[in-house]
């Protein structure tokens, strides 16, 4: 860029390159790139990598990130999310409990998830937690229905985004209790056929719900998709 352009790199164009080594599944040489930067990788440079890790498991760079984040932002809950997903991914409860109590100790808080979806002019909210719902004995029913009907088809349940160590039984019975899938049953027993299923989420969507979805597209027939916004319906 400088030689044959004249460009003076600014952070942004280090953050790009960072993303690019990050979706190419090279985590290691995005680590040798940070460690040679002529300056200290943003916040987002460090998400980026940080969600890396995640998708490939990789816990020794993980924990590198997560000093820097923590370091950075140490309210922000995300960073701590990852550790524990990771440690969990490796069965060591122990430092998942500990992550926990830090979190308890520094007053950090992570938000809850929930979806919305719309109905009849109705906004409706559905969290993992909460039983207020008129609709909850239908929607549970339906997605037990959908989730005999997908592992027919070849679902299998991802187990790493349950950060508890519990019984497998139970681990599913969360995974099958994510929001967004209670919506999905929402929209399934209240919208006619033929419409699209919407449903927005504040929070990144799980690789379970992920993977879940194209399964309930698959058996209903239905265009469902799901968004992340802060702020629904805009």
């Amino acid at each position: 860029m400088i030689k044959e352009h004249g460009i003076i790199p600014i952070p942004d164009h280090y953050t790009c390159i960072i993303d690019l080594l990050c979706r190419a599944g090279r985590l290691e040489e995005a680590r040798n790139f940070i460690n040679k930067m002529p300056c200290h990788p943003d916040v987002v440079g460090w998400a980026t990598l940080r969600s890396s890790c995640r998708v490939h498991g990789d816990m020794e760079i993980g924990k590198w990130v997560a000093d820097s984040l923590i370091e950075l932002e140490p309210q922000n809950p995300a960073t701590y999310v990852l550790l524990s997903s990771l440690y969990a991914a490796k069965g060591n409860w122990n430092e998942v409990a500990r992550l926990r109590r830090g979190m308890r100790d520094k007053r950090v808080k992570k938000e809850p998830g929930y979806s919305w979806i719309k109905y009849k002019g109705k906004v409706h909210v559905l969290s993992a937690d909460d039983q207020s719902s008129p609709f909850l004995g239908q929607i549970y029913a339906e997605l037990e229905k959908l989730n005999c009907k997908m592992i027919e088809e070849g679902y299998i349940p991802d187990m790493s985004s349950v950060l508890h160590d519990v019984e497998e039984s139970e681990k599913i019975k969360m995974l099958n209790h994510h929001s967004e899938k209670l919506a999905i049953a929402f929209r399934l027993i209240f919208v006619p056929l033929g419409l699209p299923i919407r449903v927005i989420k504040n929070l990144r969507v799980s690789g379970d719900c992920h993977n879940a979805t194209k399964f309930i597209s698959k058996i209903t027939q239905r265009d469902t998709s799901k968004g992340c916004s802060s702020v629904p319906f805009v």
